[in-house]
């Protein structure tokens, strides 16, 4: 049984799994700022034989979430990323700077697609990846989430206000213009991205914000839940 966590900016996610099922045996989450939260989430658990962690959050999270795992005699795989593994080559010019959350949902993308896809994570940052039909991922671009981009908005101009908007085609009011402008950023990153593949490439789209873009979107798109952790659950196996 693999425990699979997920240590992101904002939360951290986390599954249970036998290393070649496709159910999983549990699925948590809790926010980053109340790692401890995870103790009862965990108490129930059976033991895990594996511990797999991509922690993006540095070293407080780190030893946080080592406070948290010591119930179990278990010694967590501290997960970075690599040249190559699980038929994913890293094309990065220094492979190990790139993010061990990017890298884990490159594995996971591989293994659900086996094909040419654009992995794109949809969270506090949104990436958005080219992996390519050979399992060779040839890079990809980090921008502010639609959050930061609202609140950057509301932080750094004197007239934009912080406020709830909806999507709209044609914005008319100034709440729905600012929703609607970081969605489109959004989707349109994404779609000139999906560009640089080959054709008929498939999206797979996961994060927090995976909802409100994709609908936006007008390329071969899936939604998939829990994509790092699926990569993880591979390394770990």
């Amino acid at each position: 049984m693999i425990l699979a966590i997920d240590c992101g900016n904002t939360r951290v996610k986390w599954g249970l799994r036998e290393p070649h099922a496709s159910d999983w045996r549990a699925l948590g989450a809790a926010p980053l700022a109340d790692i401890t939260r995870l103790g009862a989430d965990w108490s129930a658990l059976p033991a895990p034989s594996q511990i797999v962690i991509a922690n993006v959050a540095g070293e407080p999270a780190r030893k946080a979430l080592s406070g948290q795992l010591a119930r179990w005699a278990v010694e967590p795989l501290w997960v970075s990323a690599q040249a190559a593994q699980c038929g994913v080559t890293n094309a990065y010019a220094d492979p190990e700077q790139l993010g061990v959350d990017r890298w884990a949902a490159l594995v996971g993308a591989w293994h659900l697609q086996r094909g040419a896809c654009l992995v794109v994570n949809a969270g506090t940052a949104t990436t958005v990846d080219l992996l390519s039909s050979q399992g060779v991922f040839r890079g990809g671009i980090i921008i502010p989430g639609v959050d930061l981009m609202k609140r950057a908005l509301a932080r750094h101009t004197a007239g934009l206000p912080l406020a709830q908007g909806r999507f709209a085609e044609q914005p008319r009011c100034t709440a729905d213009a600012i929703e609607s402008g970081c969605l489109h950023a959004q989707a349109g990153a994404i779609e000139r991205m999906h560009a640089g593949l080959e054709a008929g490439a498939l999206c797979l789209l996961c994060g927090g914000n995976a909802g409100r873009i994709l609908p936006l979107l007008n390329i071969p798109v899936r939604a998939v839940d829990n994509l790092a952790l699926e990569g993880l659950v591979r390394i770990g196996a």
